[in-house]
C-alpha cells in the first residue's frame, strides 16, 4: 500500500496556532485535518459580569482586521433585548462603517495573501518586486477603507465610536464629503481589480456546497436579515442554536460548526453571500460579474478572490450611495431603557456569518455570552475541500502539491494572518 502524509506542524502567520495534515492512500485522499490549536482567549467568559455598555469596546479586540463585525453583531444583539431598531441616517452610518471594513479586509486578502498564489510568488514582498503598481493600488484602496473606519468609527483599528443605540458622535457631512472623490477613484480601481482577477488561472474545481448567509429583502446583507441557506433554511438569529451546533474534534482545540439536523458542514462568507444574494448587488457589480462569467452562480472556491473583488466594488458603490445622501442626524444615538433578557443577532463579517447572543440582568450586567465567528463555521468545510480537491493534484511535484494545499486553505481567508506560506512540510511514504 502506498501511503503519503502531508503534514504541516505550524501554519505561519495565523492568529493563534494551527497545523494541517492530509493523508493519501493509493492515490486517494483519505483524511484531512485542519488543526487549530490557538491558545484560549476567554472573550465569552470575561464578558460575564461586565456592564453591557462595555461590550462594543471589548469585542472589537477579538480581531484587528474585522472589529466592526464584532461590534455590529454585539450592539444588534443587545438592541434586540432593548427593543431598539435604528432607522434613517444612523442605520446608514452603520452600513457605511461596514463598507469600510469589507474594503480594507477584502483588499488586504486579495492583494497581499491570495494574489501571490496565482502569480507564483512566495508572498506579497516578493510579488511587489515585479508587480509594484498592483501592490500599490491595493494598499491605496485598503487605506481608503481605513479612512471610512476612522471617520465613522473614531479610529481605523478597534473603533471607539460605536455604542448601543447608535454612535457616541455622528460625523458632520463636511467631514465625510472629502471621501467622495477618493471613493470614486477607488471604485474605478476596484473595477480594474475584478477585470484582473477574472483573467487569473483558476483550478477547475467545484462542489455542491450548503451555502449559509443573511438575506435581506431590500439590500445586500451587512447588519440585518434572516439566516438562510440554499437548502431551504430560513430562520431568525434567535433560532440559530436550534439549527447549528459547535463540536469538539479530537485533534483540535477549536470548535467546528455543523448543521444539527444532518450533521453536514456548510460554507459561510463571500461565496455564500454572493450565491444567495446576487439579486441585491448594485447594477455595476452585476454588470462586472456578467463580464467575468460568474453572473449569479459561483461554486469554485478558487474563484473566491474574484467574488471578493466583486464585493469590494459593491462596497465602494454602496459607500458612495450613502455619502451622497448623508445628512448629519439630529441625534447620535437613541436612549436605552434597561431590562433583563436575551438578545440575538447575526451580521456578515468579511469572512461570513458572525453570531452573537447575550443574556442581561435587570441592571444591565452580562450573565452569559456566545460568539460564533465565521472561521469556526468554515473549518469543517475547509477539510472537505482538501479531501475533495487535492486528489486531483497528486501528480504534481511535492512543492507544488504543498502549494495547492495552502491555496485551498487560503481560499477561505480563515484569518488575516493566514499564512503566506506553511512551515515544516513532512512527507511520509510507506
Amino acid at each position: 500500500m502506498t501511503r503519503k502524509t502531508i503534514k504541516v506542524d505550524y501554519l505561519a502567520r495565523v492568529e493563534g496556532e494551527g497545523g494541517l495534515k492530509v493523508t493519501i492512500e493509493e492515490g486517494v485522499v483519505k483524511n484531512a485535518q485542519l488543526n487549530i490549536f490557538e491558545p484560549p482567549r476567554f472573550f465569552e467568559a470575561f464578558m460575564r459580569g461586565r456592564h453591557y455598555t462595555e461590550t462594543p469596546d471589548i469585542v472589537a479586540r477579538i480581531c484587528g482586521i474585522c472589529p466592526v463585525a464584532y461590534q455590529m453583531s454585539a450592539v444588534h444583539a443587545l438592541e434586540n433585548i432593548f427593543g431598539i431598531q435604528l432607522t434613517g441616517q444612523l442605520r446608514a452610518l452603520r452600513r457605511l462603517l461596514y463598507c469600510g471594513e469589507w474594503i480594507e479586509s477584502h483588499v488586504l486578502h486579495i492583494y497581499m495573501l491570495h494574489a501571490p498564489d496565482f502569480l507564483g510568488y512566495e508572498g506579497a514582498i516578493d510579488m511587489a518586486r515585479d508587480h509594484s503598481e498592483l501592490v500599490r493600488q491595493g494598499l491605496e484602496m485598503k487605506k481608503i477603507g481605513n479612512d471610512i473606519l476612522t471617520l465613522v468609527g473614531g479610529r481605523e483599528i478597534h473603533p471607539i465610536n460605536v455604542r448601543v443605540g447608535g454612535f457616541h458622535r455622528a460625523p458632520r457631512k463636511s467631514e465625510l464629503v472629502p471621501l467622495i472623490e477618493k471613493l470614486k477613484w477607488a471604485r474605478e480601481t476596484a473595477i480594474k481589480t475584478v477585470q484582473w482577477a477574472a483573467e487569473l488561472d483558476f483550478p477547475d474545481r467545484q462542489r455542491d456546497y450548503i451555502f449559509v448567509s443573511l438575506k435581506h429583502e431590500a439590500e445586500y446583507p451587512f447588519n440585518e436579515g434572516r439566516i438562510i441557506s440554499n437548502q431551504g433554511l430560513n430562520i431568525s438569529a434567535q433560532d440559530y442554536d436550534a439549527y447549528f451546533s459547535e463540536q469538539h474534534v479530537p485533534y483540535s482545540t477549536a470548535l467546528q460548526s455543523r448543521l444539527r439536523e444532518c450533521g453536514s458542514a456548510y460554507l459561510v462568507g463571500p461565496l455564500a453571500r454572493y450565491n444567495l444574494n446576487y439579486d441585491q448587488l448594485s447594477p455595476l457589480t452585476k454588470e462586472l460579474a456578467h463580464a467575468a462569467g460568474v453572473a449569479g452562480v459561483c461554486r469554485n472556491p478558487y474563484q473566491s478572490i474574484l467574488v471578493r473583488a466583486l464585493e469590494v466594488v459593491y462596497a465602494f458603490d454602496e459607500a458612495l450611495r450613502i455619502l451622497n445622501g448623508y445628512q448629519q442626524p439630529d441625534y447620535s444615538f437613541v436612549d436605552v431603557t434597561l431590562k433583563a433578557g436575551r438578545g440575538f443577532a447575526a451580521t456578515e463579517a468579511p469572512r461570513g456569518l458572525l453570531y452573537h447572543r447575550y443574556e442581561l440582568d435587570q441592571s444591565g450586567i452580562i450573565l452569559d455570552a456566545q460568539i460564533v465567528p465565521p472561521t469556526s463555521q468554515n473549518q469543517a468545510c475547509i477539510e472537505e475541500d482538501l479531501k475533495e480537491f487535492i486528489g486531483g493534484f497528486l501528480d504534481l511535484p511535492e512543492e507544488q502539491l504543498q502549494h495547492r494545499c495552502e491555496q485551498t486553505v487560503r481560499n477561505y481567508d480563515p484569518c488575516i494572518s493566514c499564512a503566506t506560506h506553511f512551515l515544516k512540510l513532512e512527507i511520509d511514504r510507506v
